[in-house]
């Protein structure tokens, strides 16, 4: 699949206005490449944004030579097993959701960025540690040397933009509690919802790219 520069700087913008609409400032545009070939990320800089979103760990190997120009996000569920591969690779890991993973981020690099993932909506296979405990968790990356820049959450599959606004306000409270800069929260279908209620970055891929292809899983690759 090849993208059109025009068409995918049209729907980045279109995005924004989607985002300055729900009353966002200076929000943040993660381009999700998953699912799409290299030339994926080379259009989406090329469009403007700075940074890509990858979620599974040998998809994102694969392309690691166009990733080299973005700032690599990683924000699928993790194996600790895979962080070795990943280090070189990833600027911010955004799913870390055990002391478990953490220790084995501070382990292969040490002082590397990442979000803590808090569950706001208790719906199995979402990932993220249970609200109650983002505090603790909090406190364990930070002393094992971590730059911990923020939060992540994913919305939730039912009860609409209500559901997904009650969760999204649980996980900005947290972030201004904790004194944290980033909240990353609200993808293509309820970024709205996700900026009006605190979102600094906004994880957006079928919107700039269209449809994402059907993917094959990938049988030595258990975490998708």
């Amino acid at each position: 699949m090849t993208f059109d520069l025009a068409s995918v700087s049209e729907a980045l913008a279109h995005v924004h206005d989607r985002i300055h609409s729900a009353g966002g400032v200076d929000v943040e545009v993660l381009a999700v490449t998953k699912g799409f070939g290299a030339d994926a990320i080379e259009t989406a800089l090329a469009a403007g944004c700075r940074s890509i979103g990858e979620n599974y760990a040998q998809e994102l190997l694969s392309k690691r030579d166009a990733a080299a120009q973005a700032e690599v996000h990683f924000i699928g569920q993790l194996q600790t097993n895979k962080v070795r591969q990943l280090v070189d690779v990833v600027d911010v890991f955004q799913t870390v959701d055990r002391v478990k993973l953490a220790r084995e981020i501070a382990k292969r690099s040490p002082g590397a960025r990442v979000l803590v993932q808090v569950d706001t909506t208790d719906e199995p296979g979402k990932g993220g540690c249970p609200i109650g405990q983002v505090d603790q968790l909090a406190d364990q990356v930070r002393e094992l040397g971590l730059v911990l820049d923020g939060l992540m959450t994913v919305g939730p599959t039912e009860g609409g933009p209500a559901a997904a606004a009650r969760g999204f306000r649980r996980a900005r409270a947290a972030v201004d509690r904790l004194g944290l800069a980033v909240c990353s929260m609200g993808m293509t279908a309820d970024l709205e919802v996700a900026v009006a209620e605190g979102a600094t970055m906004v994880r957006v891929g079928s919107a700039l790219f269209g449809p994402r292809p059907a993917r094959v899983p990938d049988r030595d690759n258990p975490e998708g």
